[in-house]
């Protein structure tokens, strides 16, 4: 007999959209919801996910966040996970007819063992809901041993009490902001927000802090915490919303439970400057990125305003921007998933002593009076409790004990013009992102160490590609870290521009980071084999002639743009010559083409002249230039109609 076997026994499934579901492993933390139920009586139902079910109680007056409200809540048949977001009609004739509504979903924490806690009729715990949250208790009326259990669901008295009605305030899906009614005839879901008629904000590079310490409270500064999370730029506008890191890269898909929350904002659009950390009572980056790959729990704290409902903030004073900041999120719910970033006005050697023997991160002051601008400066100082930055990943070292794909990765900081190395980090690894670092490591794989560094016989090398938030008491006289503890990988991070020392010859031209992808799915080294391979073909094309190049240097997903004349550093098969008084590029051989792919070169665009006779050209170019949304049979057929017409002409052409 299973723990569903009550739940199946009640229902027939021809017949209840409710599904029917099975047991489930629990992800990195345990999933919550609350569903609105017009049944016989309207109530609504507490989902906890335990032991791979949905622990059930029916709260006959919804929750209240008033601590002096007992709200009673009678356990009901645990249900499968797949419940946990159901929202549908149940037919006349069946168990819990009436129409259910998703009200609110989120995590859950309990503060002790669950199974001694139901058996003993007391379970405390945290709720992390889009609209409900803090500390709450479940307590069970009698001994327990009656057919019916009867428990009181009780608010703890903390800063997410006493605040509006939710029963009341809350009136729609969570998911689908349609009310029981909506849901009933059948009404399509719409969006949880209002209707957006502006663009979202532009993306803006965020204001950075320097590193200091701690200054003399002097009335024009306050502090925040400094967090250890992902910084976020929401864009809200009429297409939803974007969430971007601070290097731009977009990132909605991974927050998407975050950015559903979003939507709810009072805004016809906004840029509002976050963090994202782990929730439910997670902590730490290393939590973070396990909450990346499981898709949650997710908390965002929100500390700055760059833009609404069509107005640049940037130029204004911090304060300003915290006011208006404040009534956007008048009305989320206190210690939900959106939270305000919280100012410490004074005391702030008290906050830091107190955040640093919990093991936070540290703090960060702001001056009130100035306005937002873009990259590190002095108007933000972090004052770290531990030092913690992002360090290259050079190599690894071979582990001693079996199982562990590798003993330790080989660290170095970027300067300049190189890499210097800090040392190795061996701890703060689990087992699957080991697995999966060594999994990213091993195409980067060279023989070549790409920076100076002794008595390390023993390394494998890999090129410098992947970045390590680091922990670490201080760097040592020798330059290397002193007890540092790995804590995760720095996707969201712009790579350094570092030497690449790692080279293969293609024709004999030296190629630097011959795998990093050009395209999906192309190298570098595949698009040098190719022009190497064609370049029989290609050669009495584009010999001796003024030569263009079309350059992708970070690939297709990066800038592009023309390159006319030889560059600084260009391998030696670019030559440069004199045309009309001007200097062009040119290439004499084939080891010009591969010389053209190492400086990143995707496309060749040649003079409709050769070198030694600049004014008498001997090609002619029609360029069909289409437009992106025009179809190929029509660009065809006009090739073809202009092929005709040169013919009737005399002249010869063929398509490049």
């Amino acid at each position: 007999m299973t723990r569903l076997s009550r739940y199946w026994a009640k229902r027939d499934f021809d017949q209840t959209p409710e599904p029917k579901g099975g047991e489930s492993a629990a992800l990195l933390a345990r999933r919550y919801s609350m569903q609105r139920h017009a049944a016989t009586r309207l109530h609504h139902d507490l989902r906890l996910e335990h032991d791979g079910v949905l622990l059930s109680f029916a709260v006959t007056r919804g929750p209240s966040l008033d601590p002096d409200e007992k709200r009673l809540a009678v356990r009901t048949e645990d249900h499968p996970i797949d419940y946990l977001d159901f929202e549908g009609v149940i037919p006349e004739g069946n168990y819990g007819a009436g129409t259910v509504m998703l009200w609110d979903i989120g995590h859950w924490q309990p503060f002790h063992d669950v199974e001694a806690g139901l058996a003993n009729g007391h379970l405390h715990f945290r709720l992390h809901g889009v609209r409900l949250g803090g500390n709450w208790s479940l307590v069970r009326i009698g001994n327990g041993s009656a057919k019916v259990e009867n428990w009181l669901m009780i608010k703890e008295d903390d800063a997410a009490a006493k605040g509006p009605d939710p029963v009341q305030h809350f009136v729609t899906g969570v998911g689908s902001g349609r009310n029981l009614d909506e849901i009933a005839a059948g009404t399509a879901p719409k969006p949880a927000g209002p209707v957006r008629r502006r663009k979202a904000p532009a993306f803006v590079s965020p204001q950075l802090a320097e590193a200091g310490t701690l200054p003399a409270e002097d009335g024009r500064h306050w502090a925040e915490l400094k967090l250890d999370g992902y910084r976020v730029l929401a864009s809200l506008g009429q297409d939803g919303v974007r969430m971007f890191t601070r290097n731009g890269h977009d990132w909605t898909e991974r927050f998407e439970p975050i950015a559903r929350v979003l939507e709810a904002l009072p805004a016809s659009n906004a840029l509002i400057d976050t963090e994202i950390v782990a929730g439910a009572g997670l902590q730490g980056f290393g939590a973070l990125q396990s909450a990346i790959s499981a898709g949650g729990p997710f908390r965002l704290v929100v500390f700055d305003l760059l833009h609404l409902d069509g107005r640049d903030l940037t130029h204004q004073p911090l304060s300003k921007r915290r006011t208006a900041l404040e009534m956007l999120f008048a009305d989320q719910p206190p210690l939900g998933l959106l939270r305000m970033s919280p100012v410490i006005e004074s005391g702030w050697q008290d906050a830091l002593d107190l955040i640093c023997r919990e093991g936070g991160e540290g703090l960060v002051i702001k001056r009130m009076d100035a306005p937002y601008r873009s990259g590190r400066g002095a108007a933000w100082r972090k004052v770290k409790c531990i030092k913690s930055d992002s360090f290259v990943v050079v190599g690894w070292e071979p582990s001693t004990s079996r199982g562990r794909p590798f003993g330790a990765l080989l660290l170095a900081e970027p300067t300049d013009s190189s890499l210097v190395y800090r040392g190795r980090v061996g701890t703060g690894f689990d087992q699957r992102m080991m697995e999966e670092i060594a999994q990213r490591l091993a195409p980067l794989a060279v023989d070549i160490p790409p920076l100076e560094a002794s008595n390390l016989k023993d390394a494998r090398w890999v090129r410098p590609r992947l970045q390590a938030e680091v922990r670490f008491t201080e760097i040592t006289s020798a330059g290397h870290l002193r007890h540092p503890v790995f804590t995760g990988l720095r996707d969201d991070l712009a790579m350094p521009h570092v030497a690449d020392t790692s080279r293969e010859k293609i024709l004999g031209v030296g190629l630097s980071s011959p795998e990093r992808e050009v395209m999906p799915g192309v190298t570098k080294r595949d698009l040098a084999n190719y022009y190497a391979s064609v370049a029989d073909m290609m050669l009495p094309q584009v010999l001796k002639r003024p030569l263009s190049l079309v350059r992708l240097p970070d690939g297709i997903a990066g800038e592009r743009f023309y390159q006319k004349h030889v560059g600084k550093g260009f391998p030696k098969p670019l030559k440069k010559a004199e045309a009309h008084g001007r200097e062009v590029m040119f290439i004499d051989g084939a080891d010009g083409l591969i010389a053209a792919v190492q400086m990143g070169a995707v496309e060749f665009h040649i003079s409709g002249a050769r070198l030694d006779r600049p004014d008498h050209p001997d090609r002619l170019v029609f360029d069909l230039d289409p437009d992106e949304g025009l179809p190929w049979r029509v660009l065809r057929k006009a090739a073809i109609e202009v092929r005709d017409d040169l013919a009737g002409l005399g002249l010869e052409s063929w398509p490049l």
